[in-house]
Parts: structure tokens; C-alpha cells; sequence
């Protein structure tokens, strides 16, 4: 019997120019969100900041630009796919994908104008190469806690 593949956990983190207001930036990043949840991905979420302030709304902050995403491997082509046309759809947005799986780490920035046809293969086969390897422990600094 085949072990099905369990789901890896990328933060993406949005920017929006240096133009961008962080009300600008939180609508941005909530936009993305709404339309990664109707991808088939595990889940989507605002990725936690910790405790809000005092007199805030909400009783947690949210890291401002930053989205949680737990996906299963075989998805990053499509994920890395939709954020390059997403990215494409607004002036200066730029999008980093970090993920941290047992001891490997890997990073990468996709900025629609300087990034090659090529460079895009080459982060999908970064990102997939680096998670490739089932880990004991898979998380990424900042990611909501799951109780």
C-alpha cells in the first residue's frame, strides 16, 4: 500500500511597490488569498503575527503581506503558475516563497519583469527538489500553531 504524500507549508510574502500603502498591502495580500483558496490547496491563510496590540480589533496580528499555505507537493507547478499570472496583473508585485522542511530551507523571489521563462522552471524545480525529501518536521518561522 502507497503512503500518500503529506502536505508542505510555504509562506508567501507580497510586495506591493514601494508605493503601497499597508492598507494597500493588506487588501493585496487578502485579494491573493481569496483566489489561492480556489485553487485545490490544503488551505490558505493570513499568517499570524502573534498577539495584536492593545485596543486592536482582533485578538491576533497578522504578519502584513504574508499568507500561510499548506499544499501537497505535486501542486507547486500550479501554485508557482498562478502566482506568476497573478504577479503580471499589477505594477511592481513581487512575491517570495520560503519553506522550511527539517533542515533544508529554500527561498525564492519572483518579480514578473526581471524573472526569465527560464528562472520560473528553475524556482519550480528549486522549491520541488527541496521538499522532494519527506521530513520528520515541516515549518516555517511565523506559521499558525495548530492546536
Amino acid at each position: 500500500m502507497a503512503t500518500q504524500p503529506s502536505a508542505v507549508h510555504l509562506r508567501i510574502c507580497v510586495d506591493a511597490g514601494h508605493d503601497a500603502s499597508p492598507d494597500d498591502l493588506d487588501q493585496l495580500t487578502r485579494q491573493l488569498r481569496g483566489e489561492l483558496s480556489e485553487l485545490d490547496l490544503e488551505s490558505v491563510d493570513l499568517l499570524k503575527a502573534g498577539q495584536a496590540p492593545p485596543g486592536a480589533k482582533s485578538a491576533e496580528a497578522i504578519a502584513l503581506g504574508s499568507l500561510w499555505i499548506a499544499l501537497l507537493p505535486t501542486m507547486i507547478p500550479k501554485l508557482i503558475e498562478f502566482l506568476q499570472s497573478w504577479s503580471l496583473r499589477g505594477q511592481d508585485r513581487t512575491v517570495k516563497i520560503k519553506a522550511n522542511v527539517g533542515d533544508r530551507a529554500v527561498e525564492v523571489e519572483y518579480a514578473p519583469t526581471v524573472t526569465s521563462d527560464a528562472q520560473v522552471k528553475s524556482l519550480v524545480e528549486t522549491i520541488t527538489n527541496a521538499l522532494a525529501q519527506p521530513a520528520t518536521e515541516s515549518t516555517v518561522p511565523g506559521s499558525p500553531s495548530r492546536a
